[in-house]
């Protein structure tokens, strides 16, 4: 009775390292993702040598400590060469799993474990055969509840001849437990391992090995997974930004080839002046495929619109500027002004006998760029909210800033009878040159 009792707590004693040794597996897991450089490494599909070497030496250096810890302590849970040297090998290649095994392997030498030095690097460079012959992204797949779908593995092989390389993967660190198992076995003082001696103690044993293994990949892949959404959802905000301004350029070229049509005629020699201004125009926004720009940029295309503009107008425009000197190397997104400017002129100066004034104003505050530009000419104020649906141009405008600002951004439009038509813009003051490129 005494024999089975002490037994049974021999038992409990593995059982608790084991569960311990997981918690350590993902607590060290989940701190070293938290740094940015061993976080951009891991993200790093193809990396240098140096990139490995920094890999090895990230994950190296807490599994010796936790070998030391299992020397000085005593604290058995702590030590994790077969997983981690797997591990190294299998996400950043065979040398640097090599390299984390001779790091896990020295220390044991100073106590006469001479067979830990050469099955550490073994383990290493297991894992790295099995990154050099597998799909790399076989490796985030990496798990031990394949049973769940036996049926589809074994579909796979019969039917498909397909290798199921999950399967392939369990094999490595099983094989590895094994033969850990045996070699500790046979020389239990030339190498430390934590001894099973019943078939449940066997199978708890090598489940922990493939849990120290998977734990890690499932805590790197979802950053890895994270990482890449965040990137899908930049391109696909620049998909949408290339969307919107692709509208902008038809509209403004349909409205210009129109004017143009109706002078040559009468004027060709303008209708000529205004073709050379429109292909110097588009030749400036064919060679800006950026969609953010200073507002100093855009003011310098709003001018060369505006070349077109008074061509058409002659003397009866007139365009006033008072820019905040301050706001002029503010960010914004590029082609802004122009659909504000084109409305102005067609719902204002076009409608108006005699001169007419555009004017656009600029001005910092409480961390805010405002920029308005006013016709000239006020709108019946029960007609205000339906002016910026009322056409593509504005259109345009509200919806590239709410893809860019969210909800922190503002487009209205204020206007008095008589006195003029504002569209006024308030966006975040930006003046870091961070800017989105197609």
């Amino acid at each position: 009775m005494h024999e089975q009792t002490k037994l049974l707590s021999g038992e409990q004693i593995l059982l608790t390292t084991l569960t311990v040794k997981l918690a350590v597996v993902a607590v060290l897991s989940t701190m070293l993702v938290r740094f940015p450089w061993f976080r951009r490494i891991l993200l790093t599909e193809k990396r240098d040598w140096p990139e490995r070497l920094i890999f090895a030496a990230s994950l190296g250096v807490p599994l010796v400590a936790g070998v030391v810890s299992r020397q000085l302590l005593n604290y058995n849970a702590a030590d994790l060469t077969l997983a981690g040297s797997f591990l190294a090998g299998l996400l950043a290649g065979p040398y640097a799993g090599a390299i984390v095994g001779v790091m896990v392997g020295i220390p044991p030498l100073a106590t006469g474990e001479w067979i830990a030095f050469p099955f550490a690097v073994g383990c290493g460079f297991a894992g790295g055969g099995l990154r050099e012959i597998c799909p790399k992204e076989a490796i985030w797949h990496f798990s031990p509840v394949f049973f769940t779908g036996l049926h589809r593995h074994v579909w796979r092989l019969l039917r498909r001849f397909q290798i199921d390389w999950v399967v392939v993967l369990l094999a490595g660190p099983i094989g590895l437990e094994i033969l850990h198992q045996l070699l500790g076995h046979r020389w239990p003082t030339r190498i430390f391992y934590l001894p099973a001696t019943t078939p449940l103690l066997w199978v708890t044993m090598i489940l922990a090995s493939i849990l120290s293994v998977a734990i890690p990949i499932k805590i790197w892949n979802s950053a890895r997974i994270e990482h890449r959404l965040q990137e899908q959802e930049k391109l696909l905000m620049a998909t949408r930004l290339d969307a919107l301004a692709s509208q902008i350029n038809p509209h403004f070229l349909f409205n210009t080839l129109t004017s143009i049509s109706s002078l040559i005629r009468s004027q060709p020699e303008t209708a000529r002046t205004l073709i050379v201004k429109l292909s110097g125009l588009l030749r400036r926004l064919l060679r800006s495929q950026e969609h953010f720009v200073t507002l100093r940029e855009e003011l310098e295309a709003i001018d060369e619109y505006l070349d077109i503009e008074s061509i058409r107008f002659g003397p009866k425009l007139k365009i006033e500027k008072l820019i905040d000197p301050g706001t002029l190397e503010v960010i914004v997104p590029s082609m802004l002004l122009q659909p504000l400017v084109e409305n102005s002129i067609k719902h204002g100066l076009s409608q108006k006998i005699g001169h007419g004034c555009i004017t656009i104003k600029s001005r910092r505050e409480n961390g805010h760029a405002i920029i308005d530009v006013n016709n000239g000419v006020g709108v019946n104020p029960a007609h205000v909210d339906r002016v910026p649906g009322s056409g593509i141009g504005l259109r345009n405008v509200n919806e590239r800033l709410r893809v860019i600002y969210g909800a922190n951004y503002q487009l209205k439009l204020d206007s008095v009878p008589g006195e003029g038509t504002c569209a006024r813009i308030v966006i975040p003051e930006l003046v870091v040159p961070a800017r989105i490129t197609a």
